[in-house]
């Protein structure tokens, strides 16, 4: 009975520093992306270096689970339903099109935009300064920039007439987005044709129809990189002038001929801001959702010369990079 009571004795007081010593829980952020793991490096790795700059070592004092869709769109909603049976601390999306599939899985993790035209429009969040719900993050203002990529085509191009707006018109933003393309089309006595592309497997099709209606150039809206290199590659095939919404392809893959918008390396190093504020307590309804600072005009000579288009030189001069 004594061994028992001293035993019990020394438990009681000992028991405090047993679980003082307990090691901390490590936080789980899911990184949701419809493209894949190989195409999507380029804004993965900013991501990483942001929380590297507060701090954050994956695999140390934070733990990332990454998934991807492969190009398959249709598999996003799915793999959205893993991280939340996964019980992650917050999600990060990579495009709407990973938000909204985020949202419709959860209503309580909160969720980090890295990039959304139009987050009010889309239903994600209330408005921009109180989000209201479980998603805050980034905004790219694509809308508005799809009217200005347009006018650099008309720039480059001055007898264009007609334009191809590649899009996945089933989605909210792309809707949005190709509105305001068609605004701006007016003034410049330009015909927009919306051309849908939903997987891989519509490049080929939405090419066929780019030559019956004629098109000039084409530009695209907020499509996965997987989309992009093979528009990529058959517009120089088929030497069509392309302006893209981001500098990836230009610039490191070296297929697009020029892009025009906002830099999303520079959103998804940013996005890391808000993990941050979150894992130390912050509500995703009361984190406002911030605006592009970074905007980039890149062109790509070597591209130019393949599909036999010469570039202005006072566009040439306002160019951020130039891609010799």
């Amino acid at each position: 009975m004594k061994a028992f009571i001293s035993v019990f004795l020394f438990w009681t007081v000992f028991r405090p520093s047993f679980t003082e010593a307990q090691p901390a829980k490590v936080p789980v952020i899911g990184y949701l992306s419809s493209g894949s793991a190989s195409n999507t490096a380029f804004r993965t790795e900013p991501f990483r270096r942001g929380l590297r700059d507060l701090g954050y070592i994956e695999g140390k004092n934070i733990s990332i689970n990454y998934k991807y869709a492969e190009g398959k769109r249709e598999r996003v909603s799915a793999l959205a339903a893993e991280l939340v049976h996964l019980k992650v601390d917050a999600i990060v999306s990579a495009g709407p099109i990973n938000t909204r599939a985020a949202k419709e899985a959860t209503k309580t993790i909160p969720i980090i935009m890295t990039q959304d035209p139009d987050p009010v429009a889309s239903g994600f969040v209330n408005s921009l300064a109180r989000p209201g719900g479980n998603i805050t993050g980034l905004s790219t203002l694509t809308p508005d920039l799809s009217g200005k990529r347009l006018e650099i085509l008309k720039e480059i191009i001055p007898s264009l007439s007609a334009v191809a707006v590649l899009g996945s018109f089933g989605y909210g933003s792309d809707v949005q987005t190709v509105k305001e393309v068609e605004r701006a089309a007016e003034p410049l006595k330009v015909k927009v044709q919306r051309v849908d592309i939903k997987n891989p497997n519509d490049v080929e099709i939405a090419f066929g129809e780019i030559k019956k209606v004629h098109a000039d150039a084409a530009l695209t809206l907020n499509f996965a990189p997987d989309f992009e290199t093979q528009i990529a590659e058959l517009a120089i095939k088929n030497r069509l002038p392309v302006i893209y919404y981001e500098a990836e392809i230009v610039v490191k893959r070296g297929l697009g001929l020029m892009s025009y918008g906002v830099s999303l390396t520079d959103l998804d190093r940013r996005a890391a801001n808000y993990i941050d504020k979150i894992l130390k307590g912050a509500k995703p309804s009361e984190l406002p959702v911030e605006q592009p600072t970074k905007f980039e005009l890149v062109i790509n000579l070597k591209a130019a010369k393949k599909i036999g288009l010469t570039i202005p030189p006072n566009l040439l001069a306002r160019a951020d990079r130039v891609v010799q």
